[in-house]
């Protein structure tokens, strides 16, 4: 006897499937966070050199790189980016007809 698994196609935002409150955010703000780990990681600089450059100290440094985002802003996230050396662009724009809804994402160049 087998069991069927069921499964549900993705909205693309892991945080709304969830029924998080503000998932746009959510999603923001752990894809800027990957996108800082992912520069840390191709840097290959040290945890300390990391924190002293970002003013923060270790332990939050590993919160962000662990994904444990709740105490930092997006603005916070853009000004790590760039102390990392990275130019923050937002742009908004009408969204397309064929979408219901306007959404939020992070677009790396």
């Amino acid at each position: 006897m087998t069991e069927e698994i069921r499964v549900q196609a993705s909205s693309g935002n892991v945080f709304a499937d969830l029924g998080l409150e503000n998932a746009d955010e959510l999603l923001v703000k752990a894809e800027l966070a990957r996108k800082i780990s992912s520069i840390i990681s191709k840097q290959k600089m040290t945890q300390t050199e990391v924190a002293e450059l970002l003013r923060i100290d270790e332990s939050k440094l590993s919160a962000l790189i662990n994904g444990k985002l709740s105490s930092f802003s997006t603005v916070g996230l853009f000004r790590f980016l760039n102390a990392l050396g990275r130019d923050v662009e937002i742009v908004v724009k009408t969204k397309p007809k064929s979408r219901s809804q306007a959404r939020t994402r992070v677009v790396s160049a």
